[in-house]
């Protein structure tokens, strides 16, 4: 049952920092936040504890867990590696192509019902799970390790603003593409797209991190002025 309710808290939480609705500095205490969703604090402890460890919160001694801010740096580090190794892991899949993904294409459907109902949290979990099944189906363990640790650490700033909406939108036939691609053995189209399909994140979530920053120094000078 802790298990459970640790993964639902994990789910819950990361959903609210990836997507920017808990800005960095946002504090999590186990107590309260244990109250919040009627559970024990057991569970909230391991799941926010899980989140440190992939450098999404800090702990705080006698506070609980703050959301780490991310660099500019960092960001276009973590595109970089998501890249290099999602296309080496789609080359794997189109080489030796499965018959079918049906667990991909069950994901692929509720990435677009998200998209239809303007759901951002199932969004992006749904295609967490997407992007791990289509790794996972290189066959290599450790490689759907890495690719996940990287893409859990990513701040989706932005996706519920204009150009984030129109991200989403566009994403939903990607996903179904990719995986005609997969299947038809398309070593150099299915790399190609998911290039695309995951940098095209990348200025909206990069944009959005510097406006909210020049938001937080503009008080600031007015306050000295």
């Amino acid at each position: 049952m802790d298990q459970n309710l640790r993964e639902q808290v994990l789910q819950r939480v990361r959903a609210e920092i990836i997507s920017g609705q808990s800005l960095p500095g946002t504090m999590y205490s186990v107590p309260s936040l244990a109250a919040s969703l009627c559970v024990s604090s057991t569970p909230v402890r391991e799941a926010l504890l899980e989140l440190s460890f992939g450098g999404l919160v800090e702990p705080m001694r006698n506070r609980g867990f703050k959301v780490v801010e991310p660099t500019l740096p960092e960001l276009r580090n973590l595109f970089d590696m998501r890249e290099v190794l999602e296309l080496h892991a789609a080359v794997l899949v189109a080489t030796n192509p499965p018959r079918d993904l049906p667990v991909v294409r069950g994901l692929a459907d509720q990435i677009a019902k998200a998209v239809e109902i303007d759901d951002v949290q199932l969004y992006l979990e749904a295609d967490r799970n997407y992007h791990r099944e289509l790794v996972a189906a290189a066959g290599n363990d450790l490689l759907t390790d890495l690719v996940m640790g990287l893409r859990d650490k990513i701040r989706h700033y932005g996706i519920s603003s204009r150009a984030g909406l129109e991200r989403q939108q566009a994403s939903v036939q990607e996903h179904y593409r990719l995986i005609e691609l997969a299947l038809a053995g398309e070593t150099t189209a299915m790399p190609s797209l998911l290039r695309s399909h995951i940098r095209s994140w990348e200025p909206i979530f990069v944009d959005t991190l510097m406006r909210s920053r020049e938001q937080v120094r503009e008080p600031l000078k007015q306050a000295r002025a």
